[in-house]
This record gives structure tokens, C-alpha cells and sequence, in this order.
């Protein structure tokens, strides 16, 4: 169970859907792309904490897919190091008032509330 909330935190975290001035938008996975192919070229494009910490996120969450016993901590951090790029667009969304993007930012706050309940349920157990 704990992997198939982690596979769907991760793939939540790649809904997200951002626009922006002169009629630009794109989700985050087309995002992330074009940051990693173009961090080949330019390094410094790629060293921000709103790029950072987040792929750092889903770099943990990744891991702990292949771990034979998904870690509830790293589970946990990589939560928290997505959370706060999902919930920034979250609250840019709420201001702007612009549905389409608070739509996209809710299925990773769904899962991630069911990634928060599972764990806690599993360390109330214990």
C-alpha cells in the first residue's frame, strides 16, 4: 500500500499546472524537462530552491519505490521538500483566481493527506 501512495505522490507532483504571462502555461513534468535538458547548457538555470528542493523531493520519493520497505521517513521529507513547491502553486492559483490551476494542485493535496493518515495510523499500531 505504502508504495502505491508514494507512485501516486509522485505522480501527482507532475500534474501541476502553472501559467504565466504572454499566454504561457505548462504542466510540471514539461517543466522539469526543459530545466534538465537545459541545465546541460546553462548549470546556474537549475540552482534555485523552488527547483531544488522539489526535485530533490521526487528524487527521494523515487527511492523509496525501490526500496524493498518504503522508508516512512523519507516518504515523509520527500512530502514535505514537494509540498512546498505544490502548495506555492496552490496559493498563486487562490489569488489568481484561476480554477484551472488550483484544480491541478489537488490530487497531490488528496494524496498527500492520505500519505500523512497512513503513516500516522502505521506509527498509532506500533
Amino acid at each position: 500500500m505504502k508504495r502505491i501512495l508514494n507512485f501516486c505522490l509522485l505522480l501527482t507532483s507532475l500534474v501541476g499546472y502553472l501559467e504565466w504571462s504572454g499566454n504561457q502555461h505548462g504542466f510540471l513534468f514539461q517543466l522539469e524537462y526543459e530545466l534538465i535538458t537545459k541545465a546541460s547548457h546553462d548549470p546556474g538555470s537549475i540552482l534555485h530552491p523552488f527547483v531544488l528542493v522539489p526535485l530533490s523531493g521526487q528524487l527521494t520519493i523515487l527511492y523509496t519505490l525501490v526500496q524493498k520497505t518504503p522508508g516512512r521517513l523519507l516518504t515523509l521529507v520527500g512530502l514535505a521538500c514537494l509540498s512546498m513547491l505544490m502548495l506555492m502553486i496552490l496559493l498563486v492559483g487562490i489569488l489568481t483566481l484561476n480554477s484551472k490551476i488550483v484544480a491541478s494542485v489537488m490530487p497531490f493535496i488528496i494524496t498527500g493527506i492520505f500519505v500523512l493518515r497512513y503513516n500516522r495510523k502505521r506509527t498509532s499500531m506500533i
